[in-house]
């Protein structure tokens, strides 16, 4: 069939459903929590744009797909979706470079205790699990702080390496910080954690979980110091796979799954701990996570196994301690998400400070978006941003004048109306400050 082509001057946005997140941001004042921080760059120029435009344009782009500072040109010439955000210009990928070029250290500290303790203050739910991870994004230019170090996918490339906080009962960061490449995954954790729980305010810690990176004795007896319950991962050094050797109380959990568990004590240790061991036979779950004993290899039943072990203060029984630590993969879907949805590897300066304020401003998009999937869309399986993108916010639309009144044209079948209106109405009620069951 040929066809011929012609054009129209309306203003039509592919984004239609932003008028969600429009609504909730709406919903809980955003834009005048953005006004009241004192500590956010302000533009010097009467025709600079606003400090809430360019946030909250940084933080569209990211919704609509931006994963890098060109992507974000693509909102800056949508016209329709300026006006549903109430931008009489929006932003370019230059104003976002100069904004968080102008953030240092203090700035960003400031910032950070700010914007993450604004959404735990106005979040009615206690008694968190916090899962700290740390992550490594490659880098290809002379970015500040991008050092050569651990590197797995990209073995001798500079590369940064984050930490992050994640309270995996609500699916939010509560924490982040960029970190020069060089460092371990451990390297400032001790105030990283303080900073972390500052900014939880009075909330309550009930479970951390950290993987091996993490297995240090000033950590443990920090957290013990501190009161707090724990399970790490161990580091499979030779005197843990010793013990794991002399390990014979394994009692079967299910096919190909046995556990035990044992008090252990390091010589750098200043008591012994709780050891909860688990092996798993690769012939029946060849999938199965963890490690084989390196230091037994030339032992037929050792091939046979893989095995992994948790250091814990808990008194649960030893398939609890694993159940409980097997949540903690969340974490790394999280890192996951954040790095293919949110732009976090990819969203960098020159400036360590900036690219750090940058990705700061990529964390709270997720936490924003966490909370739009919690309490607006409230369905049982969270769907991932990229999912969510073309499945709710994808809709054409563009405005027209009736009597007077600007109206929000949305392009969709009959069939999905009733949704759309029913998420409308709804993203305009809900209840605020933020509630759910601890149930």
């Amino acid at each position: 069939m040929e066809f011929d082509i012609s054009y129209t001057s309306k203003e039509i946005t592919p984004w239609g459903g932003m008028v969600f997140l429009k609504q909730m941001l709406q919903k809980i004042g955003f834009t005048e929590i953005v006004k009241n921080n004192p500590d956010l760059p302000q533009s010097g120029s009467n025709r600079g744009y606003k400090t809430t435009t360019i946030i909250e344009g940084f933080i569209t782009s990211i919704w609509c797909g931006a994963n890098r500072f060109l992507h974000t040109e693509v909102t800056r010439h949508d016209r329709a979706l300026g006006k549903i955000f109430n931008w009489s210009t929006a932003p370019g990928q230059d104003t976002y470079k100069r904004f968080f070029g102008k953030f240092n250290q203090a700035t960003n500290q400031k910032v950070s205790d700010y914007f993450y303790s604004w959404i735990f203050d106005n979040f009615k739910f206690d008694n968190f699990t916090l899962d700290i991870d740390s992550s490594v994004m490659t880098r290809y230019g002379q970015q500040e702080g991008a050092k050569k170090g651990y590197n797995p996918a990209k073995k001798g490339r500079p590369s940064h390496h984050p930490i992050i906080a994640f309270i995996d009962d609500v699916k939010l960061v509560a924490n982040m910080w960029l970190r020069s490449g060089n460092t371990s995954s451990a390297n400032n954790f001790l105030a990283f954690l303080d900073d972390t729980l500052s900014k939880l305010k009075n909330k309550t810690v009930s479970l951390i979980r950290l993987d091996s990176g993490f297995f240090q004795t000033d950590i443990l007896d920090y957290l013990e110091l501190k009161s707090m319950d724990y399970i790490i991962a161990a580091k499979f050094t030779h005197p843990i796979q010793k013990v794991i050797h002399a390990s014979n109380n394994w009692i079967v959990l299910d096919t190909g799954i046995e556990i035990c568990e044992q008090i252990y004590q390091s010589d750098s240790w200043n008591k012994p701990r709780r050891m909860v061991i688990v092996r798993q036979k690769i012939k029946d779950r060849p999938q199965a996570p963890g490690k084989q004993l390196s230091l037994f290899c030339d032992e037929e039943i050792y091939k046979n196994y893989r095995y992994s072990a948790y250091v814990t203060n808990l008194k649960y029984a030893p398939a609890e301690i694993w159940r409980l630590y097997r949540g903690r993969a969340n974490a790394e879907n999280r890192i996951k998400e954040l790095k293919y949805d949110f732009g976090f590897d990819s969203f960098n300066l020159k400036d360590f400070f900036a690219t750090e304020a940058a990705l700061t401003f990529a964390m709270i998009a997720y936490n924003l978006m966490a909370l739009f999937r919690t309490f607006i869309l409230q369905e049982k399986t969270q769907r991932t941003l990229s999912t969510l993108r073309y499945r709710t916010f994808a809709i054409g639309a563009y405005f027209e004048k009736v009597n007077d009144k600007l109206v929000l044209k949305i392009a969709l079948n009959k069939k999905r109306r009733e949704w759309f209106s029913g998420l409308w109405n709804y993203s305009k009620v809900f209840d605020y400050p933020f509630v759910i069951s601890n149930a």
